[in-house]
């Protein structure tokens, strides 16, 4: 880990760390005081810094985070935005790290024609390019353990979530998918189904590890993609719901309406996922 600068943002004390590892930039916030609260989030050039973000806008997650923690009563948590490695030389490295690699290749065909993946007719690049589950890999085995012990952070899995949008949806739940035993909550924010279709839903969702230690959070606006993934999202609910998860207790899917498929509206209602995800099972 090489540590390149720290810089501050709203609604949070101290300051953000920027760090490399292995040329992927990572930035991170802790709060003062101990926390066992941990959080990883894809699409880390839209989390703390606008001038990095999509959009020049942040899900301005360390503050809503810092109030959500207050309601509690609770230390707010440590927030680990891992950044894609889409860049000019690799134009579709978002959709490389972020795809769900096992789906597609065992068979998933991607639908064309969606930005931040296949965004022409044809394939920009072969699934052979696919580097999903390198990308978990490297956050989880390198990343993961480096902050922590940067931290003096001893990472609790009960505690520790992957909260993403879109494509960064997919791999949260991928994240719980593959490693269930370090991250026991999945924020998943517009999970962009539609790249996949139901061919898609059916293989992710079921390969989640049965209801009993993790929670599920998928959500979705009205506009945009969003106006598309209702149907694909009703049978991911279904799938959740055939492997014991309840709503009220360890499953959310809330549906907002006008809400599209950028930062600002995730933005809007990501206190209602940090809240369910703090909230003890009934």
């Amino acid at each position: 880990m090489q540590i390149v600068k720290r810089y501050q943002v709203r609604g949070a004390s101290g300051s953000v760390t920027s760090a490399i590892f292995d040329g992927r930039r990572v930035d991170f916030w802790a709060p003062h005081e101990p926390t066992p609260v941990l959080s990883v989030t894809h699409d880390g050039q839209n989390i703390f810094d606008k001038s990095t973000s999509t959009r020049h806008r942040t899900w301005e997650l360390a503050g809503t985070a810092n109030k959500v923690a207050r309601e509690f009563g609770v230390t707010p948590p440590i927030i680990i935005a891992v950044f894609h490695s889409g860049n000019p030389k690799d134009p579709y490295g978002r959709g490389k790290d972020l795809a769900p690699e096992d789906v597609f290749k065992d068979g998933v065909l991607p639908a064309l024609n969606f930005p931040g993946i296949w965004p022409t007719p044809e394939p920009s690049f072969p699934l052979s390019e696919l580097r999903g589950n390198a990308y978990l890999e490297q956050i989880t085995h390198s990343i993961l353990p480096a902050i922590c012990s940067h931290l003096s952070h001893e990472l609790i899995p009960d505690a520790t979530a992957m909260l993403g949008a879109s494509m960064g949806g997919l791999t949260s739940l991928n994240g719980v998918v593959r490693y269930p035993d370090i991250y026991r909550t999945a924020l998943s924010f517009s999970p962009h189904w539609t790249v996949g279709k139901d061919p898609l839903v059916e293989k992710l969702m079921s390969a989640l590890p049965h209801a009993g230690k993790h929670k599920i959070w998928m959500s979705r606006g009205t506009k945009s993609h969003d106006a598309n993934y209702g149907p694909y999202q009703g049978y991911a609910n279904n799938i959740a719901i055939s492997l014991g998860y309840r709503y009220g207790h360890d499953l959310a899917t809330p549906v907002f309406k006008r809400t599209t498929h950028k930062e600002s509206s995730w933005g809007s209602y990501v206190n209602q996922a940090l809240r369910f995800w703090l909230t003890p099972k009934n």
